[in-house]
């Protein structure tokens, strides 16, 4: 007799159905019904599921990137894995590294770089080191739930502060606006910039695709009190799914409102686990659309689920990314975006001790 199938169902306030097992795993397993309850294996599990946190010391701060198709040099992400839970996340295949998987575990168990702030410090106190806008937060959130008690954050940017280096972030949280006492001034010097993704206006959708980031209308508020606090912001209108969230205007209609002066797009990139995971989350919340969606993100990658090719990655290629790309250009020109261009100011670094005080040479 054949194993029965154990159907994948929806885990509240989470965004994979499973604990796929990672590439680099060298036993695959399956599971089928033997008559028992199914643990969260099996997406079934009676509990919600708790968010566990491990502790690391970082070695390095900073990573640096020289990827031609990412307008920044330099990045800093104080946490591995985020509670977020958003299923399209790029970054969920990082997890692997960890011999964690970048379903269930990617969202319940993080990573916090508990030395990420003293890190940080020395490196900027290096003898020759040169100033460069830092981009915070491009692989998990970094405002995700636990930064509210763990402030790794915070004690980044009071860093980045202290040294009067520049940096950018990008966030879902609305978490962003307890440290607006250190923005704000630094924004007056040109050394801070945000950037809030709005992915869609949909509530239902939003709940579904980012299970624990905030609420669109909430983000909107967090643009407005960013703008009002005179910080440059910006709108990620990021990522564009086909059949999804086809609300690309109004999203940007409303960011401007709410005060964001610029904006920037990418289209779904589904790499390594990614596409698994996308596929089943497709199978339990839009069945009837699933074949049609992934047949378009198939268009747009030359007619694979990924394509890794620099020119083409962010922003695909084919008859509906050439689609997106026009209604971008014509909804942020008519209204008014990315006419500046938010300028950093790096001639005001001044680099740190390691107790903090400033050098003079």
């Amino acid at each position: 007799m054949a194993d029965a199938h154990i159907p994948l169902h929806a885990i509240k306030g989470r965004g994979a159905a499973t604990r796929l097992a990672h590439r680099f795993t060298r036993d695959e397993r399956r599971a089928f019904d033997d008559g028992w309850p199914a643990d969260a294996d099996g997406a079934d599990a009676a509990e919600p599921l708790a968010t566990e946190v491990r502790f690391e010391d970082a070695r390095s701060a900073l990573s640096e990137n020289d990827s031609p198709d990412i307008s920044f040099d330099r990045s800093l992400n104080p946490y591995r894995g985020c509670e977020h839970g958003c299923i399209y996340c790029f970054a969920r295949p990082t997890h692997s590294y960890l011999d964690l998987s970048p379903g269930l575990d990617f969202e319940t168990r993080l990573i916090a770089k508990r030395n990420i702030a003293q890190v940080l410090r020395a490196e900027l106190g290096r003898r020759g080191y040169r100033p460069s806008h830092v981009a915070i937060g491009t692989a998990t959130d970094c405002y995700q739930p636990i930064e509210r008690e763990l402030r790794l954050t915070r004690s980044v940017i009071e860093v980045l502060q202290e040294a009067r280096h520049p940096f950018a972030l990008v966030t879902k949280s609305s978490g962003v606006e307890r440290d607006l006492d250190l923005i704000a001034p630094m924004a007056a010097q040109r050394l801070a910039a945000v950037y809030v993704t709005v992915t869609t206006l949909d509530g239902d959708l939003a709940r579904r695709l980012e299970p624990r980031a905030a609420s669109p209308a909430r983000r909107l508020r967090t643009i407005r009190t960013l703008a009002e606090a005179g910080v440059p912001v910006g709108v990620s209108v990021a990522p564009q799914i086909p059949f999804l969230n086809d609300d690309l205007e109004q999203v940007l209609e409303a960011a401007w409102d709410a005060g964001a002066r610029s904006a920037f797009y990418t289209v779904i990139r589904l790499p390594w686990e990614v596409a698994p995971l996308f596929k089943d989350w497709l199978a339990l919340h839009y069945p009837q659309r699933a074949a049609r969606v992934m047949a378009r993100i198939q268009d747009m990658r030359g007619g694979k689920d990924y394509d890794a090719d620099f020119a083409s990655r962010m922003k695909g290629s084919g008859l509906w990314a050439e689609l997106v790309a026009q209604r971008f250009a014509k909804a942020t020109a008519r209204l008014g975006f990315n006419r500046e261009r938010i300028g950093m100011d790096t001639s005001l670094f001044r680099p740190l001790g390691a107790q903090g005080q400033g050098s003079l040479f």
